[in-house]
């Protein structure tokens, strides 16, 4: 025991080096996402995520978002808890059947204007799950879905530029 305590505080930890403080890709995309929201809704975009049934590998990558890396609260984009106050719903994971009628009511409680995001092969198309007895498939089959994200799981930075996509059409 006291060896494993002696190395323990002479070697250095085995961790990644921290992210550079400075990412400049990341920073002008976050910029563009917060102007696109502001011209379009007037104020910052607030995202509703809503879990439909998934692996829950997407969840981490969206909770990445709000880490100190990402740090979306800095550039007017924030998660709230009420789909009442949201503009996007970003939802994962196949549609499980219980959780049909809990999406369609959060939708339903989404004041207009709102867009819906499909966060995730899963969410795209089904996925792993597509054939399962408990999943109906793909969010696009319970209501309307006006941005999809490819991955298993997406990226954090693929979620940034789906954002972007969604605020600034395309010509």
């Amino acid at each position: 025991m006291r060896k494993t305590l002696l190395q323990g505080l002479l070697n250095r930890p085995l961790t990644e080096p921290p992210p550079l403080l400075d990412d400049a890709e990341l920073a002008v995309l976050a910029t563009q996402l917060d102007a696109a929201a502001r011209r379009r809704l007037g104020r910052g975009l607030s995202i509703r995520e809503v879990d439909a049934g998934s692996c829950n590998g997407c969840e981490l990558e969206i909770n990445a978002l709000n880490n100190a890396f990402y740090d979306l609260e800095r550039y007017g984009l924030r998660f709230v808890a009420s789909p009442r106050h949201a503009d996007v719903l970003l939802v994962t994971g196949p549609v499980a059947k219980n959780m049909r009628e809990a999406l369609r009511r959060t939708w339903l409680a989404t004041p207009d204007p709102k867009w819906v995001v499909a966060a995730g092969d899963c969410a795209v198309d089904g996925g792993l799950f597509a054939d399962s007895y408990a999943c109906l498939g793909p969010v696009s089959q319970v209501i309307p879905v006006d941005l999809r994200i490819p991955g298993c799981p997406p990226s954090p930075v693929q979620l940034l530029c789906g954002l972007l996509k969604l605020l600034i059409p395309a010509p």
